[in-house]
């Protein structure tokens, strides 16, 4: 019975260790600074505790259908191992590079025709060597960075 309800509660946890993180660092949400050390925590610990969840619900899934090698226990076990598997190959993928792609082709246009950014609009601001440049937080917010040239500088902006 212990193994049956370790073989459901380690998928979940795993499932938890990896969705979590993505559910507390919301960048217009609520954010404190526990909340987004728990997060980073998480995100940091994620790989080796889905390895770790993998590795110990492989064990029992051995132990428990060498005993019994009913149909339902063969399912059970493969679906618990499926989430698994797949709780560790998301705690290794980065879904903030999903989330946030850089503009394709940016446009430019001189401060006195961005008619598109309001008086009291938030900018990021670049000065490199007399040139400057400005980006709308609006748009940065989606997009999170523009490759750019400020002069003849190059640059990754990002927000």
């Amino acid at each position: 019975m212990l193994r049956r309800i370790a073989a459901a509660l380690i998928p979940i946890a795993l499932i938890a260790v990896v969705v979590l993180p993505l559910v507390l660092d919301q960048p217009f949400g609520s954010q404190t600074t526990r909340t987004l050390e728990a997060a980073y925590a998480m995100r940091r610990w994620s790989p080796i505790l889905t390895v770790l969840g993998l590795a110990a619900l492989a064990v029992l899934a051995a132990i428990s259908l060498r005993r019994r090698r009913t149909g339902l226990a063969l399912v059970g076990f493969a679906g618990a191992l499926m989430l698994a598997i797949a709780a560790a190959w998301f705690a290794r993928q980065n879904p903030f590079e999903w989330m946030f792609n850089p503009l394709p082709r940016p446009q430019f246009v001189a401060a006195a025709k961005a008619t598109f950014v309001e008086s009291n609009d938030l900018v990021l601001a670049v000065s490199v060597d007399g040139d400057a440049a400005a980006y709308p937080i609006r748009q940065m917010a989606y997009h999170h960075l523009v490759n750019d040239r400020i002069g003849r500088t190059p640059a990754v902006v990002t927000y």
